[in-house]
């Protein structure tokens, strides 16, 4: 059994993830705000309620990861931590740009500094493949330049992974990982995210804003492939730091994307399309050779399948 302090552990992957830590026989203590954007509240209550329902025994702090303070006892006696809390979103954050910052950029260095207070010397925190931007070339690898940003929301991952590197220099017994998530989808996901919005307008008989022609492509992980990542990436203690990408290493353009998710929820799509948004990138896609090898991690589930669970899931739930 491990000790982990999670940090935004009722949120999309952050359920999944908890959940998963759980059932392995895991002791987990959950740090959450709750914050109501872009993760609806109601949703992380509603996940609360059914990790309470399974699971019992394990340990709810709310409070805000920027608070040092408020936040640093609950470090005491774990292992590691999984640090998942932040603001997601590449539009909202040309609104907030600020909050970005300071949620992402000052929440990760805090902590860090809290789990090396506390004796911690395992960290792994979400990053997110917006840390490539648009001139990244594809695949993209963990060594490549992430020197561009497209919005807030990508820049704000990129000094979380620099702020943690630069730690890690004067910190040589740390083990801290960086993980870049790539546009994870499944139960629970964000209702904004495109997978979950399209579904329901599918299944509504909805129309569908389309941005640009479709082109676009997006490497699409299920939230299971993403939940045994960051498993597998707990298990090496690696002095450090150390970036690994998981996606599903095969893109689809949307418009392709769109086809499946009609087939999988037996509706066709009506479409009106819209301008590509600020932020939005050309493509992305992971070369996630470095996680096969040194986490022995592949992703596993077919998107057709992904997109089929997501239709039941979103029928089941309103």
């Amino acid at each position: 059994m491990r000790r982990w302090l999670v940090t935004g552990g009722v949120g999309f992957i952050g359920y999944h993830l908890t959940r998963a830590l759980l059932v392995r026989g895991d002791a987990v203590t959950v740090i959450d705000d709750f914050s109501d954007a872009p993760y609806p509240a109601r949703m992380k209550e509603k996940n609360l309620a059914d990790l309470v329902a399974e699971h019992p025994g394990f340990r709810l702090v709310r409070a805000c990861i920027t608070d040092a303070a408020a936040t640093r006892h609950h470090y005491r006696e774990k292992d590691g931590v999984i640090h998942l809390a932040g603001l997601a979103g590449v539009r909202p954050s040309f609104d907030y740009p600020a909050r970005y910052s300071r949620v992402n950029v000052e929440g990760t260095a805090t902590v860090v500094e809290n789990a090396l207070a506390e004796g911690i010397d395992q960290v792994l925190f979400a990053s997110s493949s917006s840390v490539y931007g648009n001139s990244t070339p594809l695949p993209a690898h963990e060594d490549a330049p992430a020197i561009a940003p497209e919005s807030p929301y990508a820049a704000s991952k990129r000094g979380a992974e620099l702020v943690a590197s630069a730690i890690c220099r004067r910190a040589p017994q740390l083990s801290c990982t960086a993980l870049r998530f790539f546009t994870v989808y499944g139960p629970r996901q964000r209702p904004e995210m495109a997978i979950t919005l399209w579904a329901r307008a599918l299944l509504a008989r909805q129309k569908i804003t389309l941005f640009g022609d479709g082109s676009m492509r997006r490497d699409f992980t299920h939230v299971d492939d993403i939940v045994r990542g960051v498993v597998a990436a707990s298990a090496p203690k690696r002095p450090g730091f150390r970036a690994y990408n998981l996606g599903s290493g095969a893109p689809i353009d949307l418009l392709g994307l769109l086809r499946a998710l009609g087939k999988a929820a037996g509706e066709e799509a009506i479409l009106e399309n819209a301008p590509v948004p600020a932020g939005d990138v050309d493509a992305t896609f992971a070369d996630i050779r470095r996680a096969k090898s040194e986490l022995d991690w592949t992703p596993r589930v077919p998107l057709e399948n992904g997109l089929r669970e997501v239709v039941a899931w979103v029928r089941a739930n309103p």
